[in-house]
């Protein structure tokens, strides 16, 4: 509704609120209370999805569950040696610590994983190219450290200036 320069603006709002107001009311009167689903209780099988499976069939469980024990305190299996390097160059100015000489017995997949390891260990970025891994920031000796703890020997950077 236009509002005309002869229409004061109160008698606008009133008759804007007054249709707000019947369009409302008139919605929820048309509301069926039958149509309404009932969640007071359990109905049927959506309650419980296993509700008719039947167990009498299945063959019995083992009866002792003996988890593999861990070894406390045992050292990794040594899978290698790698080098770290502290890297600038074409960055802006900003450090990476490349994990390079990455030995050929780990597999692309094992070195993907450990660089997600270390980015969400080290809380940055980093990247993967070829079969080096880069991590965004200046901490070499966080990174030394996690590699030592998969059982890699680390040569290179391994301090923080």
């Amino acid at each position: 509704m236009e509002r005309r320069a002869s229409q004061p603006l109160e008698k606008i709002v009133k008759f804007w609120n007054r249709g707000l107001t019947r369009i409302n009311t008139d919605k929820m009167s048309k509301k069926d209370p039958a149509s309404k689903i009932d969640v007071t209780g359990p109905s049927g099988g959506l309650q419980n999805p296993f509700q008719s499976l039947e167990l009498s069939g299945l063959p019995p469980g083992p009866a002792n569950v003996e988890s593999i024990p861990e070894k406390a305190g045992a050292m990794p299996a040594k899978r290698g040696r790698v080098v770290l390097r502290r890297e600038t160059a074409h960055r802006g100015g900003k450090t990476v610590v490349v994990v390079g000489d990455i030995p050929e017995t780990v597999s692309d997949e094992e070195i993907e994983k450990i660089s997600r390891d270390l980015r969400k260990a080290c809380c940055c970025g980093g990247t993967l190219r070829g079969r080096e891994i880069e991590i965004q920031g200046d901490q070499p000796a966080r990174v030394c450290q996690l590699l030592e703890e998969m059982g890699f020997r680390v040569a290179g950077v391994t301090k923080t200036f």
